[in-house]
């Protein structure tokens, strides 16, 4: 499935800063309005190292109400953790009403890399789909709404930005040499996620697989799909979307044409 994704889509950075501050000030209208309603949201980030799921989130995050939003990068479970249910730690994560809650990377480590390392048995990865949809079943029923995104890159896009990283004095710490462990066993986690996508996918929790080779093609379909979701579920309640002034359109296109010259 994964390996038919047409990664060859683009976004010239001129056009995805046109339209970044629309899409920025329309998610920060719905955050306000789903904290005014008490509506609760969750946005999972999954994906290949180096897809960008890090700085997708700052840019998402950027304009939006600190106060409304909570960022939850996983790590591996302490030995406190080790001792309880394996969802009790998300569980103590999960948004009060009103709060947007964003995981970088979640549960499904648990189907993902804990299933390609053997950390977990066969019996135990597989008896936790069972336990993730009852999960998010569990949330949905309550009003949460569910976005759950994927960032997909081949294998050879993901060598070269591991190589990028490693080469730059100020970023080769990003890469470590568990991430090219990772790498080289690119295709045991390619059937994984496949695998993942196929049985985790519901209509209360649906997944998105992000094109990402294009950093900012990725980051507008991200906002995309995320204010989507948020309108159809405020409904008559959304606010109205008032498109960017011929002012903000300017401004936008004149930053866009700054930062293209500082990139040259």
């Amino acid at each position: 499935m994964l390996e038919k994704v047409n990664l060859d889509k683009k976004l010239s950075h001129k056009n995805y800063k046109l339209v970044l501050r629309d899409l920025q000030r329309r998610l920060s209208e719905l955050e306000k309005t789903c904290w005014d309603r008490k509506i609760a949201s969750i946005v999972v980030f999954e994906g290949w190292d180096a897809a960008g799921k890090g700085t997708s989130i700052a840019t998402l995050t950027a304009r939006l109400d600190p106060r409304g939003f909570k960022l939850h990068p996983i790590h591996p479970p302490g030995p406190h953790e080790l001792n309880r249910p394996w969802l009790y730690r998300f569980w103590l994560r999960t948004p009060n009403y009103g709060e947007m809650a964003i995981f970088d990377r979640s549960w499904y480590g648990r189907v993902l890399a804990d299933r390609v390392e053997g950390l977990v048995s066969e019996p135990e990865w597989r008896a936790a789909y069972r336990d993730i949809l009852e999960f998010e079943r569990m949330l949905a029923d309550d009003g949460v709404v569910i976005v759950k995104f994927w960032l997909h890159i081949d294998k050879k896009e993901q060598k070269k930005r591991f190589k990028e990283l490693s080469s730059d004095p100020l970023r080769n710490w990003q890469v470590t040499p568990e991430d090219w462990t990772r790498h080289r066993k690119y295709d045991q986690y390619l059937l994984a996620a496949e695998e993942m996508l196929e049985l985790s996918d519901s209509d209360y929790g649906p997944w998105t697989v992000i094109e990402a080779t294009s950093r900012w093609y990725a980051r507008r379909k991200i906002f995309e799909v995320l204010i989507r979701a948020l309108e159809a579920r405020l409904g008559g309640l959304a606010p109205p979307h008032v498109p960017a002034s011929v002012e903000d359109e300017q401004e936008a296109e004149l930053r866009a044409a700054i930062d293209e010259n500082e990139e040259k």
